[in-house]
């Protein structure tokens, strides 16, 4: 992108818990590192069955816990987005072969299908969806977005 801006898209299956987690997240260590200015930082899913829903009240608290706030809305992931986004990061091997097939219908797709997982130091590669589970599913969600938003922001500076 112009101005040497570079951009990501956090996906997940609903756009409501795991992938508008990482987006606040990427979204705090920008600001907080001053580079905010040069990330377009966006989040969105693999289905339909969330689009127009705000995230999940688990995960709104979840974030508030740790002085982060979010007014996301969950959309679907497009075939513009192949050809906005640098960087398409998902949370699971499910997301991962639907980015990829979607992929394969988009006229020269510029953006980079991975895990978010890769990043993790800890190597936990799959972030597991804390839908049904409790607050310490999103806790856990949390810790391993920062961990793993945290390895992206490095690597990509």
């Amino acid at each position: 992108m112009a101005g040497g801006q570079q951009s990501v898209l956090f996906v997940c299956l609903g756009n409501i818990c795991r992938s508008p987690i990482a987006e606040a997240i990427f979204r705090k260590l920008a600001t907080d590192r001053g580079v905010i200015d040069k990330w377009n930082i966006d989040s969105a899913a693999t289905s339909s069955y969330e689009i127009g829903n705000p995230a999940d009240l688990r995960g709104q608290r979840c974030l508030m816990k740790h002085g982060i706030t979010t007014n996301h809305i969950a959309r679907q992931v497009t075939k513009n987005d192949f050809v906005t986004y640098d960087f398409m990061l998902c949370m699971d091997e499910s997301n991962l072969r639907s980015l990829k097939a979607m992929a394969e219908k988009v006229n020269n797709p510029k953006s980079s299908i991975q895990l978010l997982g890769t990043f993790d130091p800890q190597k936990e590669r799959i972030i597991q969806d804390p839908y049904y589970g409790n607050e310490t599913h999103f806790e856990e969600v949390y810790q391993q977005c920062l961990r793993c938003c945290t390895g992206f922001l490095e690597a990509s500076t």
